[in-house]
């Protein structure tokens, strides 16, 4: 089953959503419905030693970052046995994969980071919607604390919009959002599978609505000539083994849905 939402749904309920923010949660530090350090380092390090032939992708190591409600993030993790293991880069769009896919989803509606690829190009309603993350939290403290408990960017808002996958809301089990994760570290697609993995086992999968079949927030390929015929399409994805045939099987292999 394929949702058709126009362009004009879309701008208004990004604009719906962006005047949302000021009422949220009254303590933003607030970090007790999304994992801790070591919920998320155990459920993500689960995901990834399944390895390129379950997820796709080259089969690297992972990146993984939780924001709450209001933005800020509360965890940071990878998988492999220091930070060098994995692409140094990806701590950063890590987080901001899970403040992407926090910032545009809701108690009714999740959009994966990924979902918003296609609206985001040149042409489209949400162009230019793209940016980096806040400078004032991504480049300081000391290196030696990436990916640990005291990472230097827990208890700040990382900010950013990243539009490919890796990254995706997080519901507990009475529907009710409550954060977004970011996993980064291999190619998106393969990203977006770990994500969808690591959130199941979490237990924060009770997505209520979404534009993919099922529905839920899974990635949709339907681009063609390079237009996505729901507005919500992403790129198949080029390097190491393809995640497609896997992403397209999720909602049967690893369903969301409310958990009562």
């Amino acid at each position: 089953m394929q949702f058709e939402i126009s362009s004009r749904t879309v701008v208004a309920y990004f604009a719906l959503i962006a005047g949302s923010f000021p009422s949220l949660a009254q303590n933003p530090q607030d970090c007790s419905k999304v994992p801790d350090y070591n919920k998320l380092k155990a459920a993500l390090t689960s995901a990834v030693k399944e390895g390129k032939g379950a997820n796709g992708g080259l089969g690297n190591q992972e990146w993984g970052a939780v924001v709450n409600r209001d933005g800020i993030v509360c965890a940071v993790v990878f998988t492999g046995p220091n930070r060098g293991a994995e692409w140094p880069g990806s701590r950063l769009i890590s987080a901001e994969k899970a403040n992407t896919a926090n910032a545009f989803s809701t108690d009714n509606f999740a959009l994966s980071s990924g979902n918003v690829y296609s609206a985001a190009q040149p042409g489209n309603s949400l162009y230019s919607i793209v940016s980096g993350p806040n400078p004032n939290s991504a480049f300081a403290g000391d290196p030696e604390k990436f990916g640990q408990p005291d990472d230097p960017l827990v208890g700040k808002p990382i900010g950013g919009v990243i539009v490919f996958g890796g990254g995706l809301a997080l519901y507990d089990k009475n529907g009710k959002i409550v954060g977004g994760l970011g996993v980064s570290g291999d190619t998106s697609c393969a990203d977006h599978v770990i994500a969808w993995k690591t959130r199941h086992v979490l237990g924060l999968n009770a997505v209520p609505m979404g534009v993919a079949p099922g529905p839920s927030d899974n990635l949709i390929f339907d681009i063609q000539n390079g237009v996505s015929s729901s507005g919500f399409g992403h790129p198949a994805c080029k390097g190491g083994n393809p995640s497609e045939e896997i992403i397209n099987k999720l909602n049967q292999t690893h369903p969301t849905g409310p958990h009562r």
